[in-house]
């Protein structure tokens, strides 16, 4: 699948897939990658190191630097591939230098498929 590219980069890993828009301020604890947001279909589970899927964020300005914080503690998902981009996420990814592809249909991807990111391409495997 071709996305456009909101942060170029590779990566590589298992998907991690959303029904619901993705917050990080308030959801993620950004000291362990964990989704605590109740009611979430990802709480309990941790973003760290996947390939994170989801429709589009949501939330707080800081939920850009919530994804920094992640990233700086080693806890944050490899890359992220979304429906439709917003500026809060996209500015997480930039900041963050996590590679983030949009515009692509996320129902195409199963949780636990290996997906690869190429700047904007995607490939599930």
């Amino acid at each position: 699948m071709k996305g456009r590219i909101v942060k170029a980069g590779k990566a590589e890993g298992e998907a991690l897939v959303s029904t619901a828009p993705v917050g990080f301020y308030g959801s993620v604890n950004p000291d362990t990658g964990v989704m605590e947001e109740k009611g979430h279909p990802l709480e309990g589970q941790s973003l760290k190191g996947k390939i994170l899927v989801f429709p589009t964020g949501k939330g707080s300005t800081v939920g850009s630097y919530t994804l920094y914080r992640m990233k700086k503690n080693g806890v944050a998902p490899a890359a992220m591939v979304c429906e439709e981009s917003e500026p809060i996420v996209a500015v997480g990814a930039i900041i963050s230098d996590i590679p983030m592809v949009d515009n692509i249909d996320i129902s195409q991807i199963k949780n636990g498929n290996k997906v690869r990111i190429d700047n904007g391409d995607v490939e599930i495997e």
